[in-house]
């Protein structure tokens, strides 16, 4: 059964990578996974938005990628480290910080993919995703991670469960299973989606295998991230469902123009 996450919703499914930054937003400073970058992409008609998140000191679950401020301001410290007004300091001229929780209530009509980024981040999460499960799918590399974060959402009252991609375990094994011939069913249990890059260094993730394998268990492959048209086209005719991209409004104008192969 498709999880309410995916229904009624534009396929094949584009997702917002940390939301937008169009050249424009980038030239005047705008971060990813800031509230700009969500309010460009859901300007651009983006049903999807992928985001991720750590803990601040104080125990806020923010939106932000990275372990440590290092790659955005220069600033080595960790972001448990420091304390969620310094965040929206450092973010105020740059889109706006948001935890998880207020870009739920600023966005009500968006599907958010999170990327659970630190252990610290699961209990919290549960009381804030418990309201949200139909328009939250939760990830993490880490299937431990992700499991962890499902139970927590479901011991704070969800009566339904977020949707959830596998973590880089799971991917492994369903791409070795799938080689093989062999049935990934087990390893699949309740997840919705993989997402993927199409290749790693020298192996190639992205295989009509795994696709197939995938397909005939009932969950969607997206592959990340992909930010020229060509690839866009070529990996949807193959019979992907999604393509997560740093630029969502180029993909959902390319996209709009193809009518990709619906599998059953």
């Amino acid at each position: 059964m498709t999880h309410p996450y995916f229904e009624k919703a534009r396929y094949p499914r584009v997702l917002a990578h940390r939301g937008l930054v169009t050249a424009a937003g980038g030239d005047s400073g705008v971060w990813e996974n800031s509230a700009a970058a969500f309010a460009a992409a859901h300007a651009a008609g983006t049903d999807f938005i992928e985001t991720d998140c750590q803990v601040s000191a104080d125990g806020d679950v923010v939106l932000f990628h990275d372990a440590t401020l290092e790659r955005l301001t220069g600033d080595p410290r960790a972001v448990r480290e420091v304390r969620t007004r310094e965040l929206e300091h450092l973010f105020a001229e740059h889109g706006g910080l948001l935890t998880v929780a207020e870009a739920l209530h600023l966005f009500p009509e968006a599907r958010f993919n999170i990327d659970v980024k630190t252990d610290a981040a699961v209990e919290p999460l549960g009381s804030v995703l418990v309201d949200h499960t139909h328009r939250v799918l939760v990830t993490s590399f880490s299937d431990a991670r992700r499991r962890a974060t499902v139970s927590s959402v479901l011991r704070a009252g969800a009566s339904l469960r977020p949707a959830t991609s596998a973590g880089s375990r799971t991917i492994a094994a369903v791409r070795a299973l799938s080689a093989a011939h062999l049935s990934p069913a087990r390893v699949l249990r309740d997840v919705d989606a993989l997402q993927i890059p199409e290749r790693h260094g020298a192996l190639r993730v992205l295989t009509s295998s795994f696709l197939r394998s995938a397909h005939r268990h009932g969950v969607e492959v997206h592959v990340w991230t992909v930010n020229d048209e060509a690839t866009m086209q070529r990996l949807v005719a193959a019979g992907v469902d999604g393509i997560v991209s740093d630029r969502s409004d180029i993909a959902i104008n390319t996209l709009s123009r193809q009518d990709p192969p619906r599998r059953s």
